[in-house]
């Protein structure tokens, strides 16, 4: 009973890459480097997909909220890893680790199914590009959106409370960069093969399930390309497709390897930089790999930076 209810009180000790204090300092610069290029690269894809009306298409709506999930995602823990990275304070507190796992897990759960959503939308345009405009209404691509968000939170919600409360026995160090639920499933003091259980089956709902559907879309999708008879038609065809599964590669490699096995059978250190990679470079690489390598947002950042006159000269 005493292992419960100290489990609902005061700080966590963040252990992170403590061990190591000569990779931390380099890990502050380049960690430092990296989050504000991911901010200026999300923040441009952002701004130049409102702005410009080319851009104001279901392809683009959805990098949007890409790029705003990446940033949100991102400085759900990036900031706290830098400040701990900083100095010898490694703590953060009870309501602070909550947050942190609440929007980790949420975040985490709604990327995969936006990512399935951004398939579907490819689907619609390589296989019915004459009823594309139609299906994928503004209406129908917002109900996608809430759907993806619906799913992620409702999954941190269900999963959340369930690991905060876990019986830990006054422990408190983390043997992590963040409150994630794996590193919080270990600190339990009693036998966790219960909610192990139900992190599994959730992660086949929440990320197995997406994936499914991915593959199979892009299973259509391939068979619908090499139909084309454009060379060019196919290679723009392959070349937005390519992007979207070079990120569905980055990001779930990485969750399904962290999730399908929470428990203590995955090494320590190996699954912080694992975390550390979807949490800080997936989200840096997305707006190089989507859109800044795409002639149609080249030209917006052209037609907003020089003007439409400047641009129609050259």
């Amino acid at each position: 009973m005493d292992g419960t209810n100290n489990s609902t009180q005061g700080n966590f000790i963040l252990l992170g890459f403590s061990d190591h204090p000569d990779l931390e300092r380099i890990l502050f610069v380049v960690i430092l480097i990296a989050y504000l290029l991911t901010i200026v690269g999300n923040t441009t894809i952002i701004l130049v997909s409102r702005l410009d009306l080319q851009l104001h298409s279901p392809m683009y709506f959805f990098l949007t909220h890409l790029s705003f999930l990446d940033l949100s995602f991102t400085s759900s823990s990036i900031p706290q890893l830098l400040y701990n990275l900083s100095g010898h304070d490694k703590t953060i507190s009870y309501t602070g680790c909550a947050i942190q796992l609440f929007l980790f897990l949420g975040l985490g759960g709604v990327e995969c199914l936006l990512l399935a959503v951004m398939a579907y939308d490819r689907f619609v345009a390589v296989c019915k590009p004459l009823h594309y405009l139609v299906i994928m209404n503004p209406r129908f691509c917002m109900g996608l959106v809430l759907v993806a968000w619906g799913g992620g939170v409702a999954n941190s919600l269900a999963m959340s409370p369930v690991t905060l409360h876990l019986p830990r026995c006054g422990h408190r160090s983390v043997d992590h960069f963040l409150c994630e639920m794996p590193a919080l499933i270990r600190m339990a003091c009693v036998n966790t093969s219960a909610i192990e259980g139900t992190v599994f089956v959730l992660a086949v709902v929440i990320v197995l399930s997406p994936l499914v559907f991915i593959l199979v879309s892009y299973g259509y999708i391939i068979r619908a390309v090499l139909h084309i008879q454009s060379a060019s038609g196919r290679q723009k065809a392959f070349n937005t497709c390519g992007s979207h599964l070079t990120v569905v590669s980055l990001f779930y490699g990485n969750i399904i390897y962290m999730y399908m096995q929470p428990g203590n059978s995955s090494s320590q250190n190996q699954g912080k930089f694992l975390t550390l990679l979807y949490n800080i470079v997936t989200p840096l690489l997305n707006p190089l790999i989507y859109t800044l390598r795409n002639r149609e947002v080249k030209g917006a950042l052209r037609r907003l930076l020089l003007g439409d006159r400047e641009v129609q000269k050259k």
